[in-house]
């Protein structure tokens, strides 16, 4: 297979809110793509992008897939991601190596709680979106309020290039702005064709309303498109597609389409438009990378020629093998090369190079820079670490992950099942991030903690289906974060003989209190970055984080707290690793205590959707949970409520809310921010 033109390789993700769309854009993408044969649908659980079968049977996107296609001579690099907060990791690690992203609204729900997460990510990473309003066949479809929503609570500059064509039971197609065109989608065969057609008569007026509007969001972008504009001249249609592509790539305007894709309406003019506005490789700004010795800051732009450097932003475990997803941002790789792990430090040869489909594999020679492949062989890389060569280290910037929290205690059901417990477990935090394990040291549990109660019944259920390991599991429970109310320094000096070795460390510290949701700082002291070398500065910095996750009282992590390394001095000929890191952890422990820990638990995001018969019922009931009501909105027969409520209080809630509202009402979850513990809470731990 020749390896297309970069200039014609775009790299993209589908994001949104669940039950948005997404899954089912996707399979109409492949289906007229030409790379399936057969829709594949979500509802039917047979969706070529969700794989798995916990997918199929909760229908529902829970691991992003990869998937390349061809559309007008162009190379499609397409991840699916899922929309339940408790998978957002996928979409973060999708978002960090994509170059553009389709964010797709229902047009009857609008802008929803995931779809303002995913959009946060996308703009943390500066990638470029066009818009798909989905979902308008439905009664209650409304393009004009999502698009007033997305400008409200997106800070977002939405561009309509169409107009629908009817709505609800009469959406036919959608009305081109840019050439003036009805489209409409054969039902023969699977909204494969597209019919172009004048405009119906009573369209016509408020599409040339509408287009002048597009000709105005192109005109701030272009100088000729400008002056055409205010001249009330036609400009060319290049030239404002042209304009629209420029500010799109600049984050600045969203072109937005319409569609149904359940009816095959909308797919085929959304593909053109990924291929107009979104960014090839070579479009995208070059990656900062840093030299692992020195930290100096080398910028990387999508050259095959440049040197290595590749992110594995994925890993999976593959038949109890690891697949490891990369993404090239410069240089070759090729089958059998020996790559440094410049996070890490070690290495590894890269075995086997493939373009992935889904779950299924292509097996390909080389990959170049822009590429996104799998590759097998790396034993010992994780997500988040950089991939490069030994001749020329560079590192990237790692992935920000969310703190999980929530945890179940789980215990092997049968001796043969505790065996390959710890195993499948390893196995299951290659992939995922978010989930850690850990052994409780009183009772000697096997503690799992994750982002929600559906991400833990997932890993559950996986321990069972893909490693054959049974197990029990208690009620989950709240993971809380500790921190501390005073402010302390501490000296500590470690100095003992371990082995038959002396071992000596030295650590002058501080601890700070920070402001809330402020996270964990650690930094160093002008004078101790001067003397500790690259690996030293590496042990300090690992030591301390390694502290403070163990907490203080609880055994919970430390946040809002910045750890201050005045002095480490290296005595020479004394210092030794081990003394250092004891030194700080020592002198971390003692300082910690004395100032004053206490408990933080997290606070979620609810957003109710209740018929209104039922509201007043529903809100009565969120004070009870110490939760606080932040707004509502009526949406013709049903509320949106909006309020923070702890975690605490929501294990078991639908349950409650199907009661009070006889099964018509439902609910997102989302992290919100972490706060104090109530007193009850303190007295539990001790505090």
């Amino acid at each position: 297979m020749k390896a297309p033109d970069l200039s014609r390789i775009r790299n993209l993700g589908i994001i949104s809110h669940i039950d948005a769309g997404k899954t089912t854009v996707s399979e109409r993408i492949l289906f007229y793509t030409g790379e399936t044969h057969k829709l594949g649908e979500v509802h039917e659980g047979t969706a070529v992008m969700d794989w798995m079968a916990q997918e199929q049977e909760r229908g529902i996107t829970i691991t992003a897939t990869s998937t390349a296609c061809r559309w007008r001579d162009h190379w499609l690099n397409l991840i699916d991601t899922p929309g339940h907060i408790d998978f957002t990791v996928e979409v973060e690690r999708s978002l960090r190596v994509l170059d553009g992203a389709v964010a797709i609204f229902s047009a009857v729900e609008g802008v929803q709680p995931q779809s303002e997460s995913v959009w946060r990510q996308a703009d943390r990473y500066q990638v470029p979106r066009i818009c798909l309003i989905n979902k308008l066949d439905r009664v209650g479809a409304d393009v004009d309020a999502v698009i007033e929503q997305i400008g409200a609570k997106l800070a977002a500059r939405a561009v309509p290039m169409q107009l629908p064509w009817g709505l609800e039971g009469e959406f036919r197609g959608v009305i081109d702005l840019l050439i003036l065109e009805a489209l409409s989608f054969d039902e023969q065969d699977l909204g494969a064709g597209v019919s172009r057609g004048p405009i119906p008569a009573e369209l016509q007026e408020a599409a040339l309303r509408a287009r002048e509007q597009l000709i105005e969001a192109a005109a701030d972008f272009d100088d000729e498109v400008m002056a055409a504009f205010i001249d009330g001249q036609a400009p060319p249609v290049e030239k404002i597609r042209a304009a629209l592509r420029r500010g799109t790539l600049a984050c600045r305007i969203h072109p937005t389409f319409l569609g149904a894709a359940l009816r095959n309406k909308g797919i085929q003019p959304l593909l053109d438009a990924i291929v107009d506005y979104l960014p090839s490789p070579l479009e995208t700004p070059p990656v900062p990378a840093r030299e692992p010795e020195t930290e100096a800051l080398v910028e990387l732009p999508c050259d095959p020629e440049g040197p290595l450097c590749a992110l594995a932003f994925k890993v999976l475990s593959d038949e109890g093998r690891k697949l490891t997803y990369l993404r090239l941002y410069s240089g070759r790789l090729a089958a059998g090369d020996m790559l440094l792990n410049s996070t890490r430090g070690g290495e590894d040869r890269l075995a086997r190079l493939f373009l992935m489909h889904a779950h299924k594999r292509e097996r390909i020679d080389e990959a170049r820079a822009g590429d996104i492949v799998a590759a097998t062989g790396l034993k010992d890389v994780l997500t988040g670490d950089t991939l490069c060569r030994r001749e020329r280290p560079l590192r990237l910037a790692g992935l920000t992950l969310p703190e999980p929290v929530v945890s179940v205690a789980v215990e092997a059901r049968a001796v043969d099942d505790r065996e390959r417990l710890a195993p499948a477990l390893e196995k299951l935090q290659w992939e995922d991030p978010t989930f850690r394990v850990r052994e409780d040291a009183e009772t000697g549990q096997t503690i799992l903690t994750g982002m929600g109660e559906l991400h833990l019944e997932v890993v559950v259920d996986r321990l069972a289906r893909d490693f054959g390991v049974q197990v029990k599991t208690g009620r989950p429970q709240v993971v809380y974060r500790e921190t501390l109310t005073r402010l302390r320094r501490h000296h500590e000096i470690f100095d003992r003989e371990i082995d038959g070795r002396r071992q000596y460390g030295e650590a002058r510290l501080l601890l700070e209190p920070l402001g809330r949701n402020s996270g964990l700082e650690i930094a160093l002291a002008p004078q101790v970055v001067e003397t500790l070398s690259g690996a030293w500065r590496a042990l300090v910095e690992e030591s301390l984080r390694q502290a403070c996750g163990g907490g203080v009282r609880s055994g919970y992590p430390l946040t809002d707290v910045r750890v201050y390394v005045e002095e480490a001095p290296l005595v020479p000929g004394q210092t030794t690793e081990l003394g250092l890191r004891a030194a700080l952890q020592r002198g971390f422990a003692l300082a910690a205590r004395d100032a004053a820990p206490t408990l933080l638990e997290p606070v979620m995001a609810l957003e109710l959707t209740v018929p209104a018969d039922y509201t007043g019922k529903v809100l009565g009931s969120l004070p009870q949970k110490r939760g606080l009501v932040e707004g509502m909105v009526s949406r013709g027969d049903v509320d949106v409520i909006r309020a923070k409520v702890p975690l605490a209080e929501m294990f078991g809630y639908m349950t409650e809310l199907r009661s009070a509202t006889k099964g018509r009402g439902t609910y997102t979850l989302e992290f919100s921010h972490f706060d104090q513990a109530p007193p009850e809470t303190l007295k539990r731990f001790g505090l």
